[in-house]
């Protein structure tokens, strides 16, 4: 599936740079979709960086448990030249 991550990098706050596996990559800003309680913790940037790429739904997920759907971040993504 195209919405697969394959490689995420933090950029700086909470902005990332994610590459999908169809080829797409580009920056998202994080920071307005912190909300909730699962989302808390990572308003702490050091927190945000502890991301890790799921290795079975390929997407990002945290050590709390909290995650974002591959498909809203393959919406979000700006696409970077």
């Amino acid at each position: 599936m195209h919405y697969h991550i394959i490689e995420a990098k933090h950029v700086a706050g909470y902005t990332l740079w994610l590459r999908f596996r169809d080829g797409t990559h580009g920056e998202v800003d994080l920071g307005q979709e912190l909300v909730g309680p699962v989302f808390e913790a990572l308003k702490s940037v050091e927190e945000f960086t502890r991301f890790r790429i799921h290795p079975e739904f390929h997407t990002l997920v945290w050590p709390n448990g909290a995650d974002f759907a591959p498909e809203f971040l393959y919406q979000e993504v700006h696409v970077t030249a």
